[in-house]
């Protein structure tokens, strides 16, 4: 069946440096299957046109593609209502929209406490440090042990009635840890505090039901899940939607303008203003059904196989740490070589026809924990096969004999 899914990705027909291309860059993002390609081009050739704002064949047709799609994945993540379902630019956006319009709402004031972990991605990070800049907030961190997970030993100390925010990744995108969401959202639950999960490297790897998880929020983006960059998904519970004020000002999330005041549209209009991403969003929802059709158990066992055969082949070579060992991962191998920098390293696999990713991955605080600059990062989606996992460790190994 591999071969079968693999053929549907045409970028993966294509030689870097005299080699077959080896891809294994799919938690920065993941390739993009003929299902959904054709999906953007039909929206393209067939029907594009503004949306909600005509009368005329496309813009109707349009329309309706584009709400078909939220539809679609408000039933891809079992959202009670498709009206909670905003689509945004990604992962970074929504979690934007979250942290501005709680600055905005005044929900979160001086005194409250905002909880991350130190998985987290920059993304994860930064728009609750601006919340807690303007707000006089603070911010606590859950830590991390060794093996890269959360060390929950005080995690009833840091959580407490000012609580009002639990921000946390389902999956991290550096390490590949799954993390106990579930133990976390009823402990903040317990306090009252709102929950808002990233789930950007999660949303390719497993089952997604937002009523199950208990959260208050959900986020993630389309480019890792085999769709277009630049549209993303933000799930959020209709009463805390409804009691947050707007983001942007513009078309489409208004009802009616005077020069002395607005009223502002119903959901999910209110949070979507100017013109969205419509391909974006049309081409997420064929990447969803695409993924639904093949299986997420199935995708999962996949990664876990290819992450399996590379992580006891990695442990040959000498000097090798990897970072990362928790008992429950996504198929992401994060590894260093003492005295060889990643830079170096992931150059000379590129060389080879291998794309791997090396830096920091946009997590420098878990670097840190970490006392590195930076690791060589392999991250593996369902078109990879056991060959290409064999030819990356070939190409490691000989990059590491290269650079000892």
């Amino acid at each position: 069946m591999n071969a079968e899914i693999r053929s549907q990705f045409p970028i993966l027909n294509q030689q870097i440096n005299g080699r077959p291309l080896v891809y294994l860059d799919n938690a920065a993002t993941v390739q993009k299957p003929q299902a959904v390609l054709d999906a953007s081009q039909k929206y393209y050739t067939e029907i594009n046109t503004n949306i909600h704002r005509g009368v005329h064949y496309l813009s109707r047709k349009a329309t309706d593609a584009h709400e078909a799609a939220r539809t679609s994945i408000a039933k891809h993540i079992n959202a009670p209502h498709e009206h909670e379902v905003i689509f945004t630019s990604g992962t970074t956006d929504g979690i934007n929209l979250v942290a501005d319009t709680l600055t905005l709402s005044g929900e979160i004031s001086a005194g409250d406490h905002v909880l991350i972990s130190g998985l987290e991605h920059h993304s994860n990070i930064v728009p609750w440090q601006m919340l807690c800049q303007r707000t006089g907030a603070t911010l606590d961190v859950i830590p991390i042990t060794d093996s890269g997970e959360w060390d929950l030993t005080d995690i009833d100390s840091l959580l407490t009635e000012k609580t009002k925010m639990v921000a946390i990744s389902h999956v991290s995108n550096a390490l590949g840890t799954i993390n106990p969401i579930e133990t976390v959202i009823a402990k903040a639950k317990a306090h009252g505090a709102m929950v808002l999960i990233d789930g950007a490297q999660s949303t390719a790897h497993m089952d997604i039901d937002v009523q199950a998880i208990g959260c208050d929020f959900f986020v993630f983006s389309g480019h890792k899940t085999y769709a277009p960059t630049g549209i993303g998904i933000l799930w959020g519970k209709t009463a805390l939607l409804e009691m947050l004020p707007p983001w942007r000002g513009g078309g489409e999330m208004i009802k009616e303008v005077t020069f002395e005041h607005t009223t502002y549209n119903e959901l999910p209009f209110k949070y979507e203003a100017g013109t969205p991403n419509i391909e974006g969003g049309i081409a997420l929802a064929a990447a969803l059904e695409w993924m639904s059709n093949i299986g997420l158990d199935v995708i999962a066992a996949h990664e876990q196989k290819l992450l399996d055969r590379a992580t006891s082949a990695i442990l040959e070579i000498e000097g090798i740490k990897i970072y990362g060992t928790a008992a429950h991962k996504a198929g992401v191998l994060s590894f260093g070589i003492k005295g060889v920098h990643h830079y170096d390293l992931g150059t000379l696999i590129d060389n080879m026809g291998v794309a791997v990713r090396t830096g920091h991955h946009c997590c420098q605080p878990l670097m840190k924990r970490f006392g590195i600059t930076g690791t060589t990062h392999a991250s593996f989606a369902i078109y990879n096969t056991e060959e290409e996992v064999d030819i990356f460790i070939a190409a490691l190994k000989k990059a590491a004999m290269m650079l000892a």
